[in-house]
């Protein structure tokens, strides 16, 4: 499914506009196969890497509001074949070089 000229726009948005833990994560994934702030059907992706199917999502305070639309979010992108790794914003501020080993770790285990 492609991403509509609306969500399109709302991507572009997105990247001039991510947020401190998106950044320190960028700067760690940049050159390595990932994608920024990339467009699925009606989503937008935080990071995807589509070599191995594997989409990014950084996780600040309001997605514990929003869990039953996460999960029913990455029950889809499943059915599209994207693997979805959710890592807390607090983590990647608080260790941005662990975060991005475990991003590519779990990179190198598919």
């Amino acid at each position: 499914m492609r991403p509509s000229v609306l969500t399109q726009k709302r991507a572009r948005r997105l990247r001039r506009k991510m947020s401190l833990p998106e950044v320190l994560l960028w700067q760690r994934l940049r050159g390595r196969g990932f994608r920024r702030q990339h467009p699925v059907g009606p989503f937008i992706l935080d990071f995807f890497c589509s070599s191995t199917r594997l989409a990014i999502e950084v996780d600040g305070l309001h997605h514990e509001a929003r869990a039953d639309q996460d999960a029913r979010r990455d029950a889809h992108l499943l059915g599209l074949g994207i693997q979805t790794l959710r890592i807390p914003a607090s983590e990647v501020l608080r260790d941005p070089d662990g975060a991005a080993e475990r991003i590519l770790g779990q990179l190198d285990e598919d």
